[in-house]
């Protein structure tokens, strides 16, 4: 079992930077890949980023390609988004999810066992 507890969102302005934080309870979440999520109200969950086990493989979503970059400290049991150059249309709940996969990177929500509860991200036009 691995719990996930997302931080870092807030308000801000379109253009600015904010930086999500993903902690894992478990001391074995090197061994886990790692994704980040996102849902805006009337829409469906979303694939932003994934890393693998190791930080070796990371991959995006294409809208969010040279704005994000999602990174992992296995030291502290933790995942990272570094978000830039935010847009409304980035605006949702993120939510970070980690599968006990091999080395390699997880695209699909369905692949993901483990979920955080989500954290706001709001940008203003």
């Amino acid at each position: 079992q691995v719990q996930l507890v997302e931080s870092g969102g807030g308000l801000v302005q379109a253009g600015a930077s904010l930086r999500l934080s993903c902690a894992a309870s478990r001391r074995t979440f090197s061994s886990y890949a790692v994704g980040w999520f996102r849902q805006a109200p009337g829409k469906e969950r979303e694939f932003v980023a994934a890393i693998s086990w190791s930080g070796g493989m990371t991959y995006y979503f294409d809208s969010v390609k040279g704005r994000f970059t999602i990174s992992r400290d296995n030291a502290k049991n933790a995942v990272y988004l570094q978000m830039n150059s935010l847009k409304p249309e980035d605006t949702a709940v993120y939510y970070c999810a980690a599968a006990p996969k091999g080395p390699t990177v997880v695209l699909t929500r369905e692949e993901y066992d483990y979920w955080g509860q989500g954290t706001q991200v709001t940008v203003s036009s």
